[in-house]
């Protein structure tokens, strides 16, 4: 799509075919016939060569040729150029695309257009009509100039749309030169006018100078889509995916050319994996005088409470009150028969916390039993060649919490106790032989649920020697032949 536009001209008038001397350049000047071989022409020449070495003018001889002559002069064109008006022509360009993947079709001018606008970027930016002095303007040449010899101009016409039916589509104009200004600029074409005098064909050469306008459309159809939301989101994400794969890959790569991990190594492994323990390699234990619960892992080579442990950061102890402890819902139904208790349980609240407060203070020196094993801080637990049942209730030396109310309310109430397997079963026989087997094992979940707090920790937390020879001497079993922590 181009369209030229003549700014200059040489004309040759009255040419007819015969021989005559060619135009002097490098190749076409002799001195002799010898130096003209007969049939040849050279790429400049103008007619082929008859062999003979004839005068161009006094001074100068050059070879005969057999073309139209005289020949076309080779000289510059005339400066100013003729048609330097031409800058003030107009050119009305008509442009459509069409977007096949979304059968979309537009065009650069409206259906009533105004004839009497010419495009500017600023004022008329959607005006078809372009006047050409103000298109070299933009591609920053000057017309004058250009005009002598003539050029090419690019004219884009730019397409980037949003196809959606929200958006406005407009193209974008922009201009360029092509040919290049210092090595051989200008662009040419040649001409004839063929007619016949006194019988003869004659013509006149026309060598025309001018600017060459080529139209360049391009652009980009877009258009919203949700699958194609989807799918970038999705690309996205995979990105940063590798992007802390790559992290990582360096961080290591570095630490093995350090050949020895650094701190910050350390702590990023730390916190990005957490290790998953098998719950029959572990044991958990809670001590009356530490508000935490303690994770202790299997085999055992001393006893477990000297062993090493760690504390269970994501399970805080979270003590149960000796009113809510498994027997708060069957209260619920003697409220009305019992008028003083919300008095009695504030009171009780107020015990509990003072009760609290003395377990957690060391132990008198006259309170330490001479029968004290060295893993027993409260002077209660009893002997045990099982490592996994060397453990005391505390930590430090102090008050066994056997000792204390809430233990006897919690633990070893047999009304409790009793409250508590009516309310899981109310048909239970209470009269049973076997219910103080019934009441020893829930005495051990009972005080399980008040001292590891309310998640569940299977049959992994291990309760003191203390507190699990006081349930068993309070319900004792047939025979004291007791299976132990593993199977009880």
């Amino acid at each position: 799509n181009s369209f030229f536009v003549m700014t200059n001209f040489i004309q040759t008038e009255n040419q007819e075919e015969k021989s005559c001397p060619e135009y002097p350049f490098a190749n076409a000047i002799c001195s002799s016939d010898k130096s003209c071989v007969n049939g040849s022409a050279d790429i400049h020449s103008n007619g082929i060569q008859t062999g003979k070495c004839v005068n161009y003018n006094a001074t100068v001889k050059t070879c005969e040729i057999r073309a139209w002559c005289p020949v076309e002069s080779m000289e510059k064109p005339p400066e100013p150029a003729i048609l330097s008006s031409s800058e003030d022509f107009t050119v009305l360009i008509k442009n459509n695309v069409h977007f096949p993947k979304f059968n979309y079709t537009m065009r650069n001018f409206p259906q009533n257009l105004n004839t009497s606008c010419t495009y500017n970027k600023i004022t008329s930016p959607r005006c078809p009509i372009f006047r050409l002095g103000y298109i070299l303007q933009e591609a920053k040449q000057n017309f004058s100039e250009m005009a002598v010899k003539g050029g090419i101009i690019a004219i884009e016409i730019n397409w980037n749309c949003n196809l959606d039916k929200w958006y406005d589509c407009s193209p974008q104009y922009s201009f360029r030169r092509l040919d290049d200004k210092i090595v051989k600029p200008g662009f040419s074409i040649r001409h004839a006018r063929h007619y016949k005098l006194h019988g003869k064909e004659m013509r006149t050469l026309f060598k025309a100078y001018g600017i060459r306008f080529d139209v360049l459309v391009f652009g980009t159809g877009t258009k919203f889509s949700a699958i194609e939301l989807i799918r970038n989101l999705g690309s996205m994400m995979t990105y940063f995916g590798l992007v802390v794969s790559a992290f990582e890959i360096a961080l290591c790569a570095f630490n093995y050319c350090r050949q020895s991990k650094s701190p910050f190594f350390k702590i990023y492994n730390r916190k990005k994996y957490e290790t998953v323990l098998n719950p029959n390699q572990v044991m958990y234990v809670s001590y009356v005088d530490e508000p935490h619960v303690t994770l202790v892992k299997k085999p055992l080579k001393t006893s477990l409470q000297h062993a090493q442990s760690s504390i269970v950061e994501s399970h805080p102890v979270k003590f149960c009150h000796a009113g809510s402890c498994c027997t708060s819902k069957s209260n619920e139904n003697h409220d009305k028969e019992e008028p003083d208790e919300p008095m009695r349980s504030r009171k009780s609240n107020k015990n509990d916390d003072n009760e609290e407060h003395k377990l957690k203070q060391p132990l008198r020196q006259e309170a330490s039993s001479p029968d004290c094993q060295k893993w027993c801080c409260c002077g209660e637990c009893h002997s045990t060649e099982r490592h996994n049942e060397q453990l005391c209730c505390r930590r430090k030396e102090g008050r066994c919490i056997t000792t204390s109310d809430s233990f006897q309310q919690l633990v070893l109430s047999s009304d409790t106790l009793k409250k508590a397997l009516l309310y899981k079963d109310p048909f239970v026989d209470l009269t049973d032989s076997n219910i103080k087997n019934q009441l020893r094992h829930l005495a051990y979940k009972q005080y399980i649920l008040w001292r590891f707090g309310s998640f569940d920790l299977g049959d992994r937390a291990v309760i003191p020697s203390c507190c699990r020879w006081k349930i068993r001497n309070t319900y004792p079993k047939p025979g004291n032949n007791y299976s132990g922590f593993e199977k009880e």
